[in-house]
């Protein structure tokens, strides 16, 4: 639990720094910690990271100024689409296969620091936006895929939207703030399904409602929420390219976490 707690730094750091909602450390996290469960610690470990992005992602949108949530004014349909996938992506975790699950989760992020490393305008903003200067730079129509992808492997769905945003002409602290709340649209609904879930009942304790660990969620959320109101209060002062540069690192220290954990091979 102390090593949940530590850890939940780290969630709290991400959640503020890159618009994570702490699902990239929350799930190789608690993958290791219910390692026990067996089959279903996949499962246990998506749902739990769905609280911990929740609560981070709540704390870390009600401290964001009103002017960057501004640019999300437009974004309803995307925002209703997005939940409508987190719901979706959760109902699919539940009878996914774990080694799906897991593997997915690293090719996901594989994919992704392909994607930011060689296409142009994410390690450094474009100096022109091609077409008309929209304020918000995310189709509705991606709202369902992101959400989905984002639930089933309990990564919060920001993978997929700073980097579209960032090439949308957004700085990296712009990019990221508003990651939050699109975080949040996903995971309040996916968490509404893992609650329901069955995957651990012949396991069942008094720390389990449904998929969810809430004595894991409670370590990491211990660590991570007094840096995320620290952190808003406080905003580092990163330069936009090393910005951008520790995204990447993260991710890819987050792929190999998750296929270094406990039960993946």
């Amino acid at each position: 639990m102390i090593v949940l707690v530590v850890i939940g730094l780290l969630a709290g750091l991400t959640t503020v720094l890159f618009g994570f909602g702490g699902g990239f450390v929350a799930v190789p996290a608690i993958l290791w910690a219910d390692g026990a469960l067996g089959a279903a610690a996949t499962e246990v470990a998506v749902a739990t990271s769905a609280v911990v992005m929740v609560v981070n992602a709540a704390a870390a949108t009600a401290a964001t100024s009103r002017a960057t949530l501004w640019h999300l004014r437009n974004a309803t349909p995307l925002i209703a689409l997005l939940g409508c996938g987190g719901a979706l992506g959760a109902a699919l975790a539940r009878s996914a296969p774990a080694h799906l699950t897991t593997w997915g989760f690293v090719a996901y992020l594989m994919i992704t620091i392909a994607d930011v490393l060689f296409r142009p305008g994410f390690l450094r903003r474009p100096s022109r936006i091609d077409g008309p200067g929209r304020e918000f730079t995310i189709s509705p129509a991606l709202g369902v895929p992101i959400g989905t992808a984002a639930s089933l492997l309990g990564v919060g769905g920001s993978v997929m939207t700073v980097p579209l945003l960032r090439r949308g002409g957004k700085p990296m602290n712009v990019a990221t703030a508003l990651a939050n709340p699109l975080t949040l649209a996903i995971s309040m609904p996916a968490l509404a399904v893992f609650l329901t879930s069955t995957a651990v009942a012949p396991m069942d304790g008094p720390y389990f409602v449904g998929a969810v660990d809430f004595r894991a969620a409670g370590a990491l959320l211990i660590g991570a929420l007094p840096l995320v109101i620290w952190l808003r209060r406080r905003p580092p002062r990163l330069p936009d390219t090393v910005h951008a540069q520790a995204y990447v690192a993260l991710l890819v220290v987050s792929a190999l976490a998750m296929a270094l954990s406990p039960g993946t091979f």
